[in-house]
């Protein structure tokens, strides 16, 4: 018996080996799908996908055989992704020298064996498709064709193996990343609204106790502090909203009353004289995470009202439903939004306007926060305006 070298890549080889995270791993029907059309199209009784770890050879899907790992010094595998040809043949191993008292000849009756070197794109031989008989014997051209394009076939699968792999990893790292996003926005939330606030007060405090002496200039300065000061804690607190989405719909949805839930909407804005509130449901009950959905609707009705530069702002709010999804619609009769910032708006920290209707500045952050939510649900949202008409945003979450 002549044990196979190792090739002079074979550290490299190696590697490639490993990085597809398949050896020790168990059967899976879409490799033994292969070794078994390819026993039935070569007329074999064994069937095999190998891969050739340092001292072994590991059998990825084994047809015939009931080890699934067998010492790479007696593999006919290890002969063959050695050789420059692109298909090993070996018709009778009992007259082949490298093979003639191989344990595998003599003590498993492996006699005849045909394999092609399973080659990834980087060139590296992993291992291979191969099939045995127990009996010298010979192969067709077209059975030859056939094991040379499934081992390609396994290839592919191998890739995409590889590249779901890698997948996991990055969503792990993006969920590991979004957690330390939020614990540091709850960290920075907590250390700057509180001196944040102590501005506030102690600026409150010196306009009190120098009223008599403040000229006009020095009490706009201390309003430009205070206002300054609200702003910077409305944006903390936005952040801290959007990054504590996810742990908000994680609760589980609940049945509502339809009509309930869009007269608990327009009692939230009912201090505002100047905005009227139409709402048309069509639906009794909603299954919904309702702590969300209420989210979603303040955002786009708080941004409708404070953004709307009539005299008297009109939102108009639709509850519809379908067998798949139900389907919402906030329109206003607002100033509008450009075609070409329609897709900006639901970015992080995009804002379309500079100040409100109260002359305060957005954070950018509600518009985001609404597309996180609806689309964490399933759901999407879309944005038709006309300028100097008004905006309508309608989304649909699916039952």
């Amino acid at each position: 018996m002549i044990a196979p070298k190792f090739p002079d890549n074979e550290k490299e080889r190696q590697k490639a080996v490993e990085k597809y995270e398949l050896l020790d791993t168990l059967p899976e029907e879409s490799y033994d799908n292969i070794t078994s059309l390819m026993a039935y199209i070569c007329d074999t009784p064994i069937s095999l996908i190998t891969l050739l770890d340092k001292d072994r050879n590991f059998l990825k899907s084994h047809l015939g055989v009931p080890f699934n790992e067998s010492p790479r010094e007696i593999s006919f595998c290890g002969h063959a992704i050695n050789s420059p040809e692109a298909i090993t043949v070996i018709e009778d191993a009992r007259v082949d020298e490298r093979f003639h008292d191989n344990p595998l000849v003599t003590d498993h009756n492996a006699i005849f064996y045909a394999g092609v070197p399973l080659v990834n794109p980087e060139g590296y031989k992993l291992g291979t498709l191969c099939v045995y008989d127990t009996k010298p014997k010979q192969l067709s051209e077209a059975q030859r064709v056939a094991l040379k394009a499934m081992s390609k076939q396994v290839i592919r699968l191998m890739e995409e193996h590889y590249k779901n792999i890698q997948l996991q990893k990055l969503r792990l790292q993006l969920e590991q990343r979004n957690r330390n996003l939020e614990k540091f926005a709850g960290v920075v939330s907590h250390d700057l609204k509180s001196p944040l606030a102590q501005i506030k007060a102690l600026s409150e405090l010196l306009e009190q106790d120098m009223e008599a002496d403040l000229n006009e200039d020095s009490r706009q300065y201390l309003e430009y502090i205070k206002e300054s000061s609200d702003s910077l804690r409305g944006y903390i607190d936005g952040i801290l909203r959007f990054y504590k989405t996810d742990k908000d719909l994680e609760k589980k949805k609940d049945w509502i009353d339809a009509t309930e839930f869009t007269n608990e909407i327009q009692g939230m804005f009912k201090g505002d004289k100047k905005a009227t509130i139409n709402t048309l449901v069509s639906v009794e009950k909603l299954h919904v995470n309702k702590a969300a959905l209420t989210q979603v609707f303040v955002n786009l009705i708080s941004n409708a009202i404070k953004y709307n530069d009539k005299n008297q702002q009109i939102i108009n709010i639709s509850i519809s439903g379908t067998d798949e999804a139900y389907h919402f619609a906030i329109a206003d009769n607002g100033p509008g939004i450009p075609e070409e910032s329609a897709s900006e708006i639901f970015e992080l920290f995009s804002k379309l306007h500079e100040m409100d209707r109260y002359g305060k500045e957005g954070s950018g952050i509600g518009l985001a926060t609404v597309k996180k939510v609806i689309e964490t649900l399933g759901g999407e949202i879309r944005l038709t305006s006309e300028l100097g008409e008004g905006s309508t945003f309608e989304f649909y979450i699916p039952k």
